[in-house]
């Protein structure tokens, strides 16, 4: 199904750019990622079940997702060097059956350990797609009109996951387990048909050293701050003091450090990191980490507060968020059509300035809060973040020289994996420690106060990341290519 890769030569571009047809490519680029991203969050609602059907721990299920994360966090920077070196079809549809065979192996799997690997197979397609699809669109698309396809990556990286958990509730009360893995299959056989069809090369294959004690550092540093970050929370006791907590971190810390400064000291750095000498794309990446953090967070708390104060089922929780995923998922693409009209700013300064103003009314919810609110808040959440995210990374990326693509995309997309792990460690650990407090100075507690207080610690750190990344918003301002790229 895939070309040779000894067929491919560096010096051509696979396909003459302004020849291609668009649409049919960005359509494959985004039924293959929408159900790869669909199936990470559509298990998360079955990890009860598995715990009980597989005769396993809860904590030794959460691996099904604390792997998946560490297999993404390790490959996705070396998806900048992979980018490199194979054809956008090689890269893709290696990426679709890779994630396809995982998704077989897991509906098959007779026990734990088979399903762990049919994960992290699924881990390891999954990880490849975000990157491969976005440097694509950057190639395909001009400046002037990205926006409005960046957008679409907008309505998969959002409304996937958060459709998921409500999805995943129906088919667990219409079916077994494993029907999660076997109705993604038939999407993805089709996602690779499709692609194979009409998904163009569109990179030019250079082939750069390939440094092995980078790579090592990189998965050393990015996967231990991933699973130190996603262990806090599984740690059977000792939360951020517990030893593979702190060991990941340490290690993971120290190993990055040495990365980045073998980068900078390499003529072929396998990921750049001078892309941070672009003033818009070192903002972009303290906005994102600030919204990913808090996108993570809250669809972490709220279902614990609906479900531990509220008394909610985890079903009802599922379609309580359900609302605000669809609205995500359609303003994604309005604004990125708005991008591209009016610009970062007009998009940004709204959009993080909603954000202040629904952090805030978190901070003011109690135990008589209905739902009706909480939808409207998170729908008003979602909006806000649809209007930061896609204009912060297309602004981003429109600043970067071609050659900076793949590099620019590794680490947008890293960040994202790494700023979503610290912000449900960091905001679940205030939680606890809201939680115990309360404990400690109410004479009667009550278990749903408890819980209602550390949300609220909670939601006043995250409305303090809102008011400094509105603040941040004003400094923004519309990039433009390199002089050397306009001029070609």
């Amino acid at each position: 199904m895939l070309e040779m890769i000894h067929g491919e030569t560096a010096a051509v571009q696979s396909e003459n750019l302004a020849n291609i047809k668009r649409l049919p490519i960005l359509i494959s680029l985004v039924i293959g990622a929408f159900f790869s991203i669909l199936n990470e969050t559509l298990l998360n609602v079955a990890f009860q079940t598995l715990s009980i059907e597989l005769n396993v721990p809860y904590t030794t299920i959460t691996w099904l997702s604390t792997g998946y994360m560490l297999i993404v966090g390790i490959l996705v920077p070396i998806s900048a060097l992979l980018v490199q070196w194979f054809t956008t079809r090689q890269m893709f549809i290696g990426a679709l059956v890779l994630f396809t065979l995982g998704t077989l192996v897991s509906g098959l799997a007779p026990d734990f350990a088979v399903l762990l690997i049919g994960r992290l197979i699924q881990a390891f397609g999954a990880g490849l797609m975000l990157p491969v699809m976005m440097n694509t669109i950057l190639l395909l698309y001009p400046v002037e009109s990205r926006g409005a396809a960046m957008g679409s990556i907008g309505l998969v990286i959002m409304f996937a996951p958060a459709v998921g958990p409500t999805l995943g509730g129906l088919i667990l009360d219409a079916f077994n387990w494993r029907w999660l893995f076997y109705l993604v299959l038939p999407f993805m056989v089709f996602s690779i048909v499709f692609a194979f069809i009409f998904l163009k090369n569109v990179s030019t294959v250079t082939k750069p050293k390939v440094d092995l004690i980078a790579i090592i550092l990189s998965s050393l540093g990015f996967g231990g701050i991933v699973y130190g970050f996603s262990s806090v929370g599984e740690a059977e006791s000792g939360g951020w003091a517990a030893p593979e907590v702190w060991i990941a971190l340490t290690v993971g810390g120290i190993a990055l450090l040495l990365f980045i400064i073998k980068q900078f000291m390499s003529k072929q750095p396998m990921l750049d990191f001078r892309v941070f000498r672009y003033p818009m794309f070192s903002l972009a990446v303290i906005l994102i980490i600030i919204v990913m953090m808090t996108m993570f967070s809250t669809l972490m708390l709220l279902p614990i507060y609906m479900q531990g104060a509220l008394v909610l089922s985890a079903f009802v929780s599922g379609l309580v968020l359900l609302p605000g995923g669809v609205l995500n998922g359609l303003f994604s693409p309005i604004a990125g059509k708005l991008f591209d009209k009016f610009g970062p700013r007009a998009m940004i300064i709204p959009g993080t300035a909603l954000l202040v103003v629904v952090m805030y009314c978190f901070t003011r919810i109690t135990l008589t809060t209905s739902t009706g609110v909480i939808i409207l808040l998170h729908c008003l959440m979602m909006i806000a973040i649809s209007l930061i995210m896609m204009p912060v990374q297309t602004n981003a990326m429109n600043g970067l020289a071609i050659r900076d693509y793949p590099h620019g995309t590794a680490l947008l997309n890293t960040l994202q994996q790494v700023a979503g792990a610290i912000g449900v460690a960091f905001f679940m650990s205030i939680l606890s420690s809201g939680s115990a407090e309360y404990y400690r100075t109410t004479a009667n507690p009550n278990p749903a106060e408890a819980i209602s207080a550390g949300m609220h610690a909670s939601f006043t750190v995250g409305l303090i990341f809102a008011v400094v990344a509105f603040l941040l918003s004003f400094t923004v301002r519309r990039t433009q290519a390199p002089a050397a790229q306009q001029a070609k």
